[in-house]
């Protein structure tokens, strides 16, 4: 994907709010009471918190002085907790169609905005691709468990492995730690594939290619990212073989188990 504009954004919303009203409407109550990747959270509190979220940016006007209302959300989980499904389901359709109205009222122009993020001051664009990552790693959350294998192709997987690349610099050089003077480079498959390469030279950055890197990882582009979410186990991972390295076994192993760099 070129820079992402607007459009793209709102093309990744639309198909993950469609996924999440999907999932809604076809939950039982036991369903909605299931496990989930997240160890605190019920089915209803991953759907009610990603959705949370959206209904307090839902108007918020990009800034770099006054953050979202992000403390209404614990009231809002508790507000919709007690719901049966089909009211469950309905609220959650409100939020999501009143959050893409909003959305497609923005100027394109909006993405380019400096604006406060959950990861300090960016763009508006920038937050937007955070909001795609975290749809798109709870929708996983939740399907994991339930065993349901998503699409992991289209705008939102390719901003969700966006939002990972432009972390790759900081996991390779703080978490993996690879050693100065060497290279990676991450094979990403899949239903959207990308080669991330980082060379490590007083400190970890990345760059368009490596000819001959020391160690090269590949992995499908769900396992990747849910990897780098902290949210897989990585010896599952490596046992099935969703994740190989070649090259220094050392540095592909310890790579392959420590992508993680946000829980």
């Amino acid at each position: 994907m070129t820079t992402p504009t607007l459009a793209d954004y709102i093309a990744a919303h639309d198909t993950m709010f469609a996924h999440f009203n999907d999932l809604c409407g076809r939950l039982t109550a036991e369903d909605l009471a299931g496990p989930t990747l997240c160890p605190d959270w019920d089915v209803r509190g991953v759907i009610s918190h990603v959705i949370g979220v959206e209904q307090v940016l839902d108007g918020w006007a990009p800034s770099i002085e006054d953050p979202p209302p992000f403390r209404q959300i614990r009231a809002f989980q508790a507000e919709v907790a007690g719901l049966d499904p089909a009211d469950f389901t309905a609220r959650m359709a409100a939020i999501t169609s009143s959050r893409l109205a909003d959305l497609r009222s923005r100027d394109p122009s909006v993405v380019d905005v400096p604006s406060i993020t959950p990861t300090g001051i960016g763009t508006y664009g920038g937050f937007l691709r955070i909001r795609v990552f975290d749809l798109w790693v709870h929708a996983r959350d939740i399907a994991i468990p339930m065993g349901e294998q998503l699409d992991d192709s289209g705008a939102a997987a390719e901003l969700a492995l966006a939002e990972v690349a432009g972390s790759i610099g900081y996991i390779v050089g703080k978490k993996i730690g690879l050693p100065d003077g060497t290279s990676v480079v991450f094979h990403v498959t899949g239903g959207v594939s990308r080669d991330l390469a980082v060379v490590v030279d007083g400190r970890a950055r990345a760059v368009e290619a490596v000819e001959s890197p020391d160690v090269e990882v590949t992995a499908d582009v769900g396992t990747f990212v849910m990897l780098a979410a902290g949210r897989v186990d990585p010896q599952e991972q490596i046992d099935a073989r969703t994740i190989s390295w070649t090259g220094n076994a050392e540095w592909g192993e310890r790579a392959a188990r420590t992508l993680a760099y946000t829980m």
